[in-house]
């Protein structure tokens, strides 16, 4: 690995500074692009997918947890694997504070196509505490296009997913899979690939105690 050539503070400000301009220029087109795809269609989710999580079965609107936005983290997880996938499991890793979610009102889901009961003792060994469903006998894996192929040869593959919910109905507004996945993990990161986006930008924004119910 060849290393950064060393120069003296006042060249290092001059190079800064012209990287500046155009890391401005990314930021603005990015800032574009999230407002694009706020006003992107969005498809109603009548499909009724029951899901196993801790308190027993769920439906996708139980996974709002009475909020309006939702993000799914489609984590690879096949019924017949002893382990969730290394990839996602660094990826959930990143995850931050999900208060900072719940403040906007939006929640925070992975979901995945192992039974509960091979997911629940994974879960404790990574020591996480986030909501995570199985979607096990269930089509909606395949509906949201992380699982393809025939059953005994399935191909998984990681993915987000983005719902907003009116009253009891479920839309689906956004999906990313892959690199789509690249630097996404923060409560902004999340938000930004909602349709409600940040309402408040970072005026509400606290520590993660200090949020009210």
């Amino acid at each position: 690995m060849t290393l950064p050539r060393i120069v003296s503070r006042d060249q290092w400000r001059a190079a800064r500074e012209a990287l500046l301009v155009k890391e401005e220029v990314v930021t603005r087109a990015r800032d574009a692009l999230n407002a694009e795809r706020r006003e992107l269609p969005m498809v109603a989710v009548d499909e009724e997918y029951v899901f196993e999580g801790g308190d027993g079965k769920a439906t996708l609107l139980d996974l709002f947890q009475g909020r309006r936005q939702l993000v799914v983290h489609h984590f690879m997880f096949a019924p017949e694997w002893d382990a969730g996938c290394a990839g996602c499991s660094e990826f959930l890793d990143n995850v931050g504070h999900l208060a900072h979610l719940w403040a906007r009102d939006a929640s925070f889901a992975a979901v995945s196509r192992a039974p509960y009961t091979r997911i629940l003792p994974f879960k404790a060994r990574m020591g996480w505490t986030v909501p995570w469903y199985s979607s096990y006998g269930n089509d909606f894996n395949r509906d949201f296009l992380v699982t393809s192929g025939n059953a005994g040869e399935a191909v998984e593959r990681s993915g987000v997913s983005c719902f907003l919910r009116e009253h009891d109905q479920v839309f689906h507004t956004y999906s990313a899979y892959g690199r789509g996945l690249d630097g996404l993990g923060s409560a902004t990161s999340f938000l930004d690939l909602m349709p409600l986006g940040t309402p408040d930008g970072h005026a509400r924004v606290r520590r993660h105690d200090e949020y009210e119910d």
